[in-house]
């Protein structure tokens, strides 16, 4: 158990470092929520960023995120809209 919890402390620290801080400004009339959640889905469906990571960033849980990312037109999958569509037409 204590191999575990190192192994996760080591873990926490090590995504600490590789990650990087972006600062920016933006209208109050635009809602902080939504932009970090739409660069998270981009992020996720890019590939750069895996979910858990792009949860974080969204402020929410993971499922959460699985669940909400749809909307940004991001497959949990990994196919894009085409994709899909190119699968139904055949």
């Amino acid at each position: 158990m204590i191999i575990y919890e190192e192994l996760i402390k080591f873990e926490k620290e090590r995504k600490q470092k590789i990650m990087k801080t972006l600062t920016i400004q933006l209208p109050d009339s635009v809602d902080e929520k939504e932009v970090k959640m739409q660069l998270a889905a981009q992020l996720f469906g890019k590939g750069i960023l895996s979910s858990g990571q792009a949860a974080e960033l969204s402020g929410i849980s993971k499922r959460e995120f699985l669940e909400k990312v749809g909307k940004y037109g991001i497959s949990i999958f990994g196919e894009t809209p085409e994709d899909i569509e190119g699968l139904i037409s055949e």
